[in-house]
């Protein structure tokens, strides 16, 4: 692990270095040179080990705005992060290089519950947020993020954000099923 793991983050730091050097500082710049003060309108690169960084993402997320992961500590990464917000259901992915991109649910199957009409879309719907803020089609992204935000903040959600905001003590929760949380937020949007 420490020699691919290491390779990856020497990686990122080359790239960083290369493709975007006039934007971006590594944590030892910003301590060794710059006094720790971070200066407006740079990008902060750092690395943490494994173990670190699941702590970290849980207990200071605001200190985070993108995750460069090897593929299975991407994978135990996104698992865990979306966990803090309601599940598997809710992350959407994207794999995206120069020339193409390809957007995704980055949740797994769930065989138990097909034909059933239950399953919390959120995840392919934010993929296809992403995929349209990609394009340049923000207006249609914003309108479809709106949607999504008016139909949690209103509980009407499926079965798995339910039973969060229940037991978080909502009272006013309308539970919907997939086609039903499409449609609610559509009629939101």
């Amino acid at each position: 692990m420490k020699f691919t793991e290491g390779s990856f983050a020497k990686w990122g730091y080359e790239v960083a270095a290369q493709e975007f050097g006039d934007v971006t500082i590594t944590e030892k710049q910003l301590w060794d040179e710059l006094g720790g003060e971070m200066p407006a309108g740079k990008i902060l690169v750092k690395d943490r080990i494994a173990d670190s960084i699941f702590q970290q993402i849980q207990t200071r997320p605001d200190e985070y705005s993108v995750l460069a992961l090897p593929n299975l500590n991407g994978d135990y990464m996104s698992d865990a992060a979306i966990a803090l917000v309601g599940g598997l259901g809710l992350g959407p992915g994207a794999n995206m290089s120069d020339e193409v991109a390809l957007f995704e649910a980055t949740h797994g199957t769930a065989p138990k519950y097909t034909g059933q009409d239950k399953v919390n879309p959120g995840s392919i719907i934010l993929s296809a947020v992403m995929m349209l803020q990609h394009m340049g089609w923000n207006e249609a992204a914003d309108l479809i993020v709106g949607g999504i935000e008016r139909s949690v903040r209103e509980a009407h959600v499926t079965y798995d954000l339910a039973r969060l905001m229940r037991r978080e003590g909502r009272e006013d929760v309308t539970e919907v099923s997939c086609s039903g949380f499409g449609e609610a937020i559509i009629a939101r949007m």
